[in-house]
């Protein structure tokens, strides 16, 4: 396995200083007194003067921060080096004359780690081994050696360890995944007695009755939810029962181990898992035991799916009617105004009554009117009645998931649980009348009324009908908000199963703690929350009196104490940045796509990653970085294999080939880790922001054909998917994922976060109002990150107090009055070191954060730890509501920040043209992969204008022109009008290569006409 998994260009990185952020450096580069004193006693190693004191700040503040000390230490950000000189009174010019001599720096580096307490580098015994043991239970968990490495720099930071040089961790970390390998085949050997070998190799061989292998019919998934899908599923899921492939257990394997094997397994051929010879078997072991588990998800799914289908059929059905209902209703009510009338006219005798209203209407329209049947509705609008008539075809396989899987009840659930038993042996029996004893409890009161007139009728077919229906409708209800779960399942499971256990919780919870510096102790971590809300009412608190109610601008009270908050007005952006942004696009030259992405591959071999799915890693040919490229643009453009097979000359064989062989979802997510990277060294990106901040929204593509993905939305204009994408401050896109477009966002929005493998030191993320909900307040705080929403109607939302009304309104005069709500300590108190498992079990990827997410939002107020995690969720989103209100910066922050992931949108869209952007693939890899594609050439796009516009300021600066830094942040690199992706699409890389000069190309030259400004000479 290949030891050097990072470039020259990056180990470097990792061995120097980093850019350094607003919070870092007031955080890492402040000085106590205490600290001062140890400078100021220095007696040794340079002696007492400034540079030598400077120098020695610099490594003291250094090794907290990044873990080890540079040995170009004059290269420490400016920005930290005048904080600390400022601190000491010395000039930050001294650091230049610091430690020239080697043994003087590393002298001065042994009285750091004395003073703060670190050990040095591990070369031997027990720190050694600790950190062996720690990269090897990484390993175990997931295969990714850049986050393996960057998970066990975290780890000797958190425990005081000074890193080894970059080769040696590398090497460490390759030691680590050799032996994960090998304790794997080792922990799973007893599972694999002969007859289980032999079910595996079954696997591989063509099987006539399916016509192909079990393995594709196994992973091939389902894409509508139809009768004859559902059916299929299930004999998926009862072909693996038989091999007990549900009953495998792997629990020697941590969770993310199992999931990279199996991934691997659905990935790989027939032909590369025959080549593997033994090592085949902890692969398909892992396969199947996650087929499983996955069949068994798919069967709820599809059964989920097909009923909801039904009932939004039903709903439509109903509203129908109800249109039609009100457009029959509004003659009446046109009567009603002629009628009354005369009615309340009390000189109107009675007996003239009948004649006035038959003269003034018409006897015709009386009639007319008449002849139609008005019946009172039942209190659902017939909605249920609608229902009944899919009774038939719900009942092609409703039966068969009821025999097919073990639903199970938890608290308040029992009535359900046994109205389920009871149609169960109504289905086994041929049953068709339902007890008199059969329970009714869990029928929502809005279609009670159809159960007891047809009881009181006696008409058992239809009280049949409705209860089944019922009982259907109530079990999917329960199976999403996880109050009846599926042992053996992994969406619906019980949400308890979801965590670390106790157990395995105790062994890991101190690492977690240090990680994301969390105290173990509930009252601690209250206090510490308390302190926050306080510092943030305080600044909402003096915003609030310093604003009379008739500042119209500002968040203030009107006179009867409510809330008012303007909208931000629209942000003013300097026409100097206007017309810099015009004149740098104008100096960009002109690209086709194809030749942009091999340029990029030049400088950041991007195109390395895409690695043989058969485990070979050999160096790309010029023919395969060819297909690479071609494959690449079909899916981003949604052109296809076959239309860009014309467009580029490259045979349609030889483009699957490469797609099925090299573009997979890991190596593309790999891909565009390299490219964000990249551009998050670039000089101009830093202008743009950190890094440190991200926003994650949803994207609506059409698409066409049979997919569980799409849904039909009016509002989108037909059948779409959702694409939600998570962008840096920096315009860069790291993160990408399917969804249902129908499924809240905000369900998805810590997926990308945790498993962010960039270099991008991501801490704080913005969401619109669809993130904004309390289980994901919670949980980004317990993970160690920081949700910043835009918030739709925050004036309406419940902010929490810590104290009695009164002592919370003397306190705070103006806030007070808006904290409705006492915040629940005691229920903190008591759920805290739970709340502390979930986060780490989030952290370490025991689960994953969408999965949680959905589920404890759903949650009925039964579940205890639900309701803590709320809880704190409401805390946190009074801290954040209060910052919001208080600080109109840190509003435009957020607000700007949104701004960058919606004008990515507009990029997307340009990229994804052919077929009027409709997506055509039904399965979620396949459109998994296609969405990849486009973040890849999204990328590719930002970071190349990032390269040029850089190249541009240079350019006018040399020619003496001034460009202010302040106005650098305006310049969004979204341009694309001067790149082609259209056409005929030449992919030749030896070619494109040769007209680069030094690497770049040429930027379009300016002059200066009479007036002294700038103008494009003809290209």
């Amino acid at each position: 396995m290949a030891v050097q998994f990072f470039s020259d260009e990056q180990m470097e990185r990792l061995r120097s200083y980093p850019d350094i952020g607003r919070e870092e450096l007031i955080r890492f580069f402040t000085l106590t007194r205490k600290d001062l004193g140890f400078i100021d006693n220095l007696s040794r190693g340079g002696g007492r003067g400034s540079a030598a004191r400077l120098g020695l700040a610099v490594q003291l503040c250094t090794l907290p921060w990044l873990g080890f000390v540079p040995d170009d230490i004059w290269s420490v950000p400016q920005a930290a080096v005048q904080r600390l000189a400022n601190q000491l009174a010395v000039f930050p010019g001294a650091l230049e004359q610091y430690g020239r001599r080697a043994q003087t720096r590393s002298d001065h580096l042994k009285l750091v780690l004395k003073y703060l307490g670190w050990k040095p580098v591990p070369t031997r015994g027990e720190t050694l081994k600790e950190l062996e043991q720690f990269l090897l239970d990484r390993a175990m968990e997931h295969d990714t050696p850049s986050l393996l490495f960057h998970q066990a720099a975290e780890h000797l930071i958190s425990s005081k360890v000074v890193r080894p040089g970059v080769v040696v961790l590398m090497k460490m970390v390759g030691s680590a995944r050799n032996a994960a390998g090998a304790l794997t085949s080792e922990k799973v050997d007893h599972l694999l007695t002969g007859p289980m070998r032999a079910d595996l190799d079954r696997l591989l061989v063509h099987d006539p009755e399916i016509g192909t292998t079990r393995l594709a019919w196994l992973t091939t998934p389902a894409v509508e939810a139809t009768p004859t899908s559902i059916k299929l599923a299930i004999d998926k899921l009862m072909y693996l029962r038989a091999m007990d492939a549900h009953l495998l257990d792997l629990s020697m394997l941590p969770r993310e181990r199992r999931r990279f094997l199996a991934t691997l397994g659905r990935r790989s051929t027939v032909q590369g898992l025959e080549r593997r010879g033994e090592r085949r078997y902890p692969i398909l072991l892992a396969l199947v035991a996650q087929s499983a588990v996955d069949q068994l998800d798919e069967v709820i799914a599809l059964f989920d799916q097909a009923v909801s289908a039904r009932e939004s059929h039903a709903k439509a059905k109903t509203d129908a009617a109800l249109a039609e209902r009100a457009k029959k209703g509004e003659a009446r009510q046109l009567l009603m105004d002629v009628i009354l009338p005369v009615l309340i006219d009390p000189a109107i005798a009675d007996e003239q009554v009948g004649g006035m209203l038959r003269e003034r209407i018409g006897m015709n329209k009386l009639r007319e009117v008449a002849a139609v049947s008005w019946k009172p509705l039942p209190r659902d609008h017939g909605r249920l009645a609608a229902l009944e008539a899919s009774h038939t075809y719900l009942r092609k396989f409703t039966p068969r998931v009821l025999e097919a899987v073990d639903f199970q009840g938890g608290p308040g659930t029992a009535d359900l649980m046994d109205a389920v038993a009871i149609l169960k042996d109504l289905n086994r029996t041929g049953g068709r009348k339902v007890p008199a004893w059969a329970p009714t409890s869990f029928v929502p009161a809005r279609y009670a009324d159809y159960l007891a007139k047809a009881r009181k009728s006696r008409d058992d077919t239809a009280f049949r009908h409705y209860w089944e229906i019922c009982t259907i409708l109530a079990l999917r209800d329960g199976l999403r908000s996880g109050d009846v779960f599926v042992p053996g399942s992994r969406r619906y499971a019980d949400p308890g199963t979801y965590l670390f256990t106790p157990e395995q919780w105790e062994a890991k919870r101190a690492e977690f703690c240090h990680l994301v510096r969390k105290p173990a102790d509930a009252a601690e971590a209250i206090e510490q929350v308390k302190d926050e809300l306080h510092q943030a009412l305080e600044d909402l608190e003096e915003t609030l009196a310093s604003n009379a109610p008739g500042d119209v601008g500002a968040v203030r009270l009107d006179e009867a104490g409510r809330l008012v908050i303007p909208p931000l007005s629209a942000e003013d952006i300097p026409a100097e940045a206007k017309e810099l942004r015009d004149e740098l696009s104008s100096m960009l030259p002109f690209v086709p796509i194809a030749s942009l992405l091999i340029e990029l591959d030049a400088r950041t071999h991007f195109l390395d990653c895409f690695t043989h799915a058969g485990g070979r890693k050999s160096k790309l040919s010029v023919e395969q970085k060819r297909n690479i490229l071609a494959v690449l643009i079909a899916g981003a453009t949604n052109l296809g294999l076959t239309r860009m097979s014309e467009a580029c000359g490259v045979s349609y064989d030889t483009l699957a080939w490469t797609q099925e062989w090299y573009v997979r979802e890991e190596t593309l997510r790999e891909a565009n880790t390299i490219l964000v990277n990249h551009h998050y060294q670039l000089e101009l990106a830093k202008k743009f922001g950190g890094g440190t901040m991200s926003s994650s929204d949803g994207q609506r593509f059409p698409v066409r054909g049979k997919s569980l993905t799409a849904r039909d939305m009016t509002i989108h204009g037909g059948r779409v998917l959702s694409t939600y994408t998570h962008v840096s401050d920096q315009w860069s896109t790291y993160g990408t994922k399917q969804i249902v477009p129908t499924t809240r966002e905000g369900h998805y929005t810590l997926d990308e976060l945790l498993g962010n493998e960039t270099d991008l030191p991501i801490h704080e993320h913005a969401t619109d109002t669809h993130g904004a909900t309390l289980v994901n307040f919670g949980l980004f705080d317990l993970v160690g990150k920081v949700l910043t929403p835009r918030m739709r109607d925050l004036g309406r939302i419940t902010m929490l107090r810590v104290d009695t009304p009164a002592a919370t309104n003397a306190l705070y005069p103006h806030t007070g009055p808006l904290l409705a709500d006492r915040w629940n300590e005691d229920l903190i108190c008591e759920c805290y070191p739970d709340l502390l498992r979930m986060g780490g079990s989030l952290k370490f990827g025991e689960a994953t954060a969408s999965l949680i997410v959905g589920k404890w939002s759903a949650a009925s107020r039964q579940n205890t730890l639900a309701a803590a995690l709320k809880e704190w969720g409401r805390m946190r989103r009074t801290i954040h509501a209060a910052r919001y209100l208080s600080d109109p910066v840190y509003r435009r922050k957020i607000s700007r920040q949104l701004n960058k992931g919606e004008s990515l949108h507009a990029l997307r869209r340009d990229l994804h043209y052919a077929q009027q952007g409709t997506i055509v693939r039904p399965q979620l890899q396949d459109q998994t992969e296609q969405a990849w594609c486009l973040t890849i050439l999204t990328n590719a796009v930002i970071t190349w204008t990032t390269e040029y516009y850089g190249m541009a300021i240079k350019e006018l600066r040399s020619q003496g022109r001034e460009v202010p830094d302040e106005l650098l942040s305006f310049i969004a690199p979204g341009h694309r009008e001067n790149i082609n992706f259209f056409g005929f699409i030449t992919v030749d890389i030896e070619a494109e290569l040769a007209k680069l000069i030094e690497g770049w190309r040429p930027l379009r030259p300016t002059r200066v006409h009479d007036a002294g400004l700038p103008f494009l000479l003809n290209p």
